[in-house]
């Protein structure tokens, strides 16, 4: 069983960078049922364009999922989180960095996943943009036809 994100960072001194990241690296290969299928969703910008990362950690915890382009958190959650709690971390989360959590229940993601994906799209899309002027840098790639191919 993988451990949930709000396990990560726990205990008085803290954890260090490394050991963070090998904790996320573990989690993804550990990863649940839920959070494999909604990650094939995710994966490769498959959700309206937007790149997700996978068990990101975040100051001192792992986010199961994460748009850097809007600063939008995703968790799954299974039957023994706390609600209050998860809702105490998550305003942490907004205050220290400024990302927006969303979370969905792992039965949620397993009996009805076009949901999920329609409720995190409309999150995303009522998210600004974290750089609004990457648009400027990074203009959309042309269609075939647009150069010239048939």
């Amino acid at each position: 069983k993988a451990p949930s994100s709000s396990e990560e960072g726990g205990g008085g001194g803290g954890t260090s960078r490394k050991s963070m990241l090998q904790r996320a690296a573990h989690m993804r290969h550990n990863s649940t049922e839920p959070e494999r299928r909604l990650w094939q969703k995710l994966r490769a910008s498959h959700l309206k364009g937007y790149k997700f990362r996978r068990q990101a950690p975040i100051g001192r915890r792992i986010a199961d999922f994460f748009c850097p382009a809007k600063g939008l958190i995703v968790e799954l959650d299974g039957d023994t989180h706390d609600r209050a709690r998860d809702l105490a971390r998550d305003g942490d989360m907004a205050a220290r960095f400024g990302y927006r959590t969303v979370r969905f229940t792992n039965e949620d993601v397993m009996r009805n996943m076009e949901g999920v994906l329609l409720a995190l799209t409309e999150a995303l899309e009522m998210q600004p943009d974290r750089w609004p002027s990457a648009s400027k840098h990074h203009p959309p790639t042309p269609s075939s036809k647009e150069e010239g191919e048939q």
